[in-house]
């Protein structure tokens, strides 16, 4: 069975559970808590993939990080993989944690990339063409990229709108090789 299905399987049960502990916004903040743990800083999670270092190691880094700042609910799928050898897929989990919250809070999000950043207007213009489109909340992450010299690129699910003067001018380089 591959790591995205064990991974989902693991997210469903606690979501579930953290549906009858009336906890899941607080699991939802744990979460996104151990994403960005994991996103600052890589050795931790090659630590916690690397098959070699015990669980027993693993379960004490988990624990002097987490068992005090997050719920006893998130706390105790940690506690479960690591009684399973099944640390490294942790952050899988918490990721597809992340995509069973948004279906069901009804949550879309949305990346827009910009030379510079967004004003209020452009923002919520931003916000209210993918609400128009998905029907849905929507969370939008901005980021910055000179490269694109002018223009956008929108990317909401698999859907990505380019209007870059970068990609205008590939598509030009193309057209006159």
């Amino acid at each position: 069975m591959s790591n995205s299905v064990v991974a989902y399987r693991y997210a469903k049960a606690l979501v579930d559970l953290a549906l009858e502990q009336k906890v899941l916004d607080e699991v939802n903040t744990d979460m996104k808590f151990f994403e960005e743990v994991c996103s600052q800083n890589d050795e931790f999670q090659r630590v916690m993939a690397n098959p070699i270092i015990r669980h027993e190691k693993k379960k004490a880094i988990l624990k002097n990080i987490f068992e005090n700042r997050v719920n006893p609910v998130t706390y105790s799928i940690f506690d479960v993989l690591t009684k399973k050898n099944r640390e490294s897929l942790i952050y899988p989990i918490s990721v597809e944690f992340q995509k069973l919250y948004d279906d069901l809070n009804q949550i879309e999000r949305a990346v827009v990339t910009t030379v510079e950043p967004l004003n209020d207007a452009q923002r919520k213009e931003f916000l209210e063409i993918v609400k128009k489109a998905t029907g849905k909340k929507v969370e939008l992450e901005e980021k910055i990229d000179v490269n694109l010299i002018g223009g956008y690129v929108l990317k909401v699910g698999d859907t990505q709108i380019d209007t870059s003067i970068k990609k205008k001018i590939n598509e030009l380089k193309l057209e006159l090789a």
